[in-house]
């Protein structure tokens, strides 16, 4: 085997090894997004196209808000009410919110009111 060659192949293990590590560290993935009004009395739904599987939630305000619960509806229908009663500084998260084992999400309805006229709302799962 030439010089060449080896190093090449050198190049390549390395990049695999690179990427095997970052998609292991990189287990947050978004859900979805919603608005949160100020006088928000009804959820904001986040219909997810696709089935996600995910064993916790979290969520992130892009601005102040108030954030009640996150209603989940899962793949088989059964739902899981998550309260969290709690404000949220913008740019700030609340903390993972487990489920007993990976489930398959199919839907999410956030309930809370924005501090100011409206509030983006991000939900991430954890794989």
């Amino acid at each position: 085997m030439n010089m060449k060659t080896l190093l090449s192949l050198i190049c390549v293990l390395m990049g695999l090894l690179t990427l095997s590590s970052y998609a292991h560290a990189e287990e947050r993935i978004t859900l979805g997004r919603t608005i949160l009004l100020e006088n928000g009395k009804h959820g904001a739904d986040i219909p997810l196209l696709v089935c996600r599987r995910v064993n916790a939630i979290k969520v992130k305000a892009d601005r102040d808000a108030y954030l009640r619960k996150v209603k989940v509806t899962f793949k088989n229908g059964e739902t899981k009410t998550i309260s969290f009663y709690r404000n949220i500084k913008e740019d700030d998260t609340t903390d993972w919110r487990k489920f007993a084992y990976k489930r398959c999400v199919k839907k999410l309805e956030v309930f809370g009111e924005s501090k100011n006229s409206s509030a983006g709302i991000r939900v991430y799962g954890r794989q």
